[in-house]
């Protein structure tokens, strides 16, 4: 696949993620998780690569805080796990080890970051376990509604060709 069409696929992935992201919501208890963009954060880092995802994590936050529908947060907390699930499906051509790139870069690291963010622009103390548990519940579960996805894809044998797919694997070339 060129960049060409990688480039396409990042910003219509970004659009979809822009538009889509907080109408659609799961009621966890008394959280919610909102799982659009951890499950394109785990389909762009698969077929796309983990630059790609980072690219499509970044602007899918930027133009939700443009159009007030999102907020600072998004930006640790999508592109950590973006970028952790394209480069642990790199290395091991796992879906799975992309689920849990994208858990750990946004439900653990992106929390973290988002703790002293708070801190700065707010002038709260904030919870670290207060971020933890909402970002991991929304990354796991669009993750692995993500993961559902790429195993119905990958019975598509032109799908599989498109985005050089191989038995659950993909190949980097060098």
């Amino acid at each position: 696949m060129n960049k060409t069409t990688k480039i396409a696929l990042t910003g219509m992935t970004a659009a979809f993620g822009a538009l889509t992201g907080n109408v659609f919501y799961i009621p966890l208890g008394a959280a919610k998780a909102f799982p659009i963009q951890h499950l394109l954060n785990v389909l762009t880092g698969v077929l796309l690569g983990p630059w790609y995802a980072l690219a499509q994590a970044f602007i899918v936050s930027f133009l939700r805080n443009m159009m007030g529908t999102g907020t600072i947060f998004a930006f640790p907390g999508s592109m950590f796990g973006a970028l952790l699930a394209g480069l642990l499906f790199k290395k091991s051509g796992k879906i799975t080890y992309a689920l849990l790139g994208e858990a750990a870069g946004t439900g653990i690291l992106g929390a973290i970051v988002c703790c002293p963010i708070s801190i700065w622009l707010l002038g709260k103390q904030a919870a670290l376990f207060g971020f933890i548990p909402s970002f991991l519940l929304s990354s796991v579960t669009g993750g692995l509604i993500g993961a559902f996805f790429l195993r119905i894809l990958m019975r598509n044998p032109i799908l599989i060709k498109r985005f050089n797919l191989q038995k659950g694997k993909r190949e980097f070339p060098s």
